[in-house]
């Protein structure tokens, strides 16, 4: 073959080679978003659910209280003794990481078994008395949270889903974790990116 047309067929494949690679780097507006979150990020526009409801201490708890900080919600029950205290503790070192600390809600998923006492000792327990608060309700107040969060409850025959939120400053639900997959580093990044957002 001659030399020039196979120069020539090295330049158009190493062209449409490049082309190729920039079209899957630059992708849309969401996906291009979602670059630098560790985490997945989550369809845009899914507000996390609004509500008031007491914590351990019987103060209330409202989502709109946190505007325009990120926050960080997980799903517990406080006579767990295996996924949730390693969720407390995955938690508490993203905080510890971040070197501050954000809202931070674990919503009850067992109630009426989750009560102001047991939370209040789950959480001694946990060393994040004062850093994290248990949202606490009836089971119809805390279905129209499990609903929002897309969040299946304990129950009889099936174990809670294991999984971290985070919520942005504006109210929207923007990145998820399954449990297995969080850890204090990759929340705690994901978090400091949150928080530099406008």
């Amino acid at each position: 073959m001659n030399p020039r047309v196979t120069l020539a067929l090295v330049l158009v494949c190493a062209a449409a080679l490049g082309a190729v690679l920039l079209a899957g780097r630059g992708g849309d507006d969401e996906a291009s978003a979602g670059q630098g979150f560790q985490g997945a990020v989550m369809p845009s526009g899914v507000r996390a659910p609004d509500f008031t409801l007491p914590d351990q201490d019987g103060r209330p708890v409202s989502m709109r209280d946190f505007r325009g900080k990120p926050v960080a919600v997980t799903f517990l029950y406080t006579h767990c003794r295996d996924t949730c205290p390693a969720q407390a503790q995955t938690l508490r070192g993203a905080l510890d990481l971040l070197g501050h600390d954000v809202p931070a809600l674990a919503i009850a998923v067992d109630p009426p078994n989750d009560t102001r006492d047991s939370a209040k000792a789950f959480l001694s327990r946990q060393r994040v008395s004062g850093r994290i608060d248990f949202v606490l309700g009836t089971r119809a107040q805390l279905a129209k949270l499990w609903k929002g969060f897309s969040i299946l409850p304990q129950s009889v025959t099936v174990e809670h889903q294991s999984r971290f939120t985070l919520v942005d400053k504006r109210g929207f639900q923007r990145i998820g974790y399954p449990g297995s997959e969080a850890t204090p580093e990759r929340l705690a990044h994901d978090l400091r990116l949150l928080e530099r957002e406008g």
